[in-house]
């Protein structure tokens, strides 16, 4: 493997370097040895640390809204850059984050079918991120900016091992926006990417569309 795509970490690590240890040592326990990889916004860093430690685990890719190039970052993303810069400067920028109004509109912004929501989505989130010890561990996952310093080597390794890749992406996801889907295919020229109708949580909108890609999808794979 060239040295651009080796798993060796270039910074020390991080809370999503311990949350991808966490996922390795339950499949390993597991005994899944080759799997086929569901990616989802901070499922997609944590997988792809795991897919460039065991590649061989790898039989396929199915991504939804889970962005690794950086024309797939939203405009909120330029608020996040002055939170890296200086985390302490910045405390509004987490407090947003953190907020009743962000937290419901990480599920419902974009939406062509808000009807389809269920509040319990946004006040279970809410009450998660509001619990003792929770600020800090989602603080520190926001301010984790090893994710998009790593975009280029997980580039590299799918533009050299090119598994095959489904992308079903609610294009009017307003964090991750619809580029983020179609620049996959720049290292991925075969990937079969389904832009949906939907916002960052697809799968509680197009669920029936998304299962019915996923299905056919696999039905393709020698499996």
């Amino acid at each position: 493997m060239p040295a651009s795509v080796k798993a060796t970490l270039h910074h020390p690590p991080s809370k999503f370097d311990h949350l991808a240890g966490t996922t390795d040592r339950l499949l390993e326990q597991l005994h899944i040895t080759k799997c086929v990889f569901f990616l989802h916004d901070y499922g997609g860093p944590i997988g792809f640390r795991l897919i460039l430690k065991h590649p061989e685990r790898v039989q396929a890719l199915i991504i939804q809204n889970a962005n690794v190039y950086k024309e797939g970052l939203g405009t909120k993303w330029a608020t996040i850059a002055k939170y890296w810069s200086d985390r302490s400067a910045h405390p509004e920028v987490f407090n947003a984050f953190a907020s009743w109004t962000a937290t419901e509109q990480r599920h419902t912004a974009g939406t062509s079918h808000p009807e389809r929501y269920s509040p319990d989505c946004w006040t279970d989130e809410y009450a998660h991120l509001w619990k003792p010890g929770q600020r800090e561990i989602q603080a520190d996952l926001l301010d984790d900016q090893t994710n998009v310093a790593d975009y280029p080597r997980w580039q590299a390794w799918l533009h050299e091992h090119k598994p095959p890749t489904l992308v079903t992406w609610g294009r009017n996801d307003p964090s991750f926006i619809a580029a983020g889907a179609e620049a996959y295919k720049r290292d991925l020229p075969d990937a079969e990417i389904h832009l949906l109708d939907a916002g960052h949580f697809a799968l509680d909108e197009k669920n029936d569309e998304t299962a019915a890609l996923i299905l056919a999808f696999l039905a393709r794979q020698d499996l």
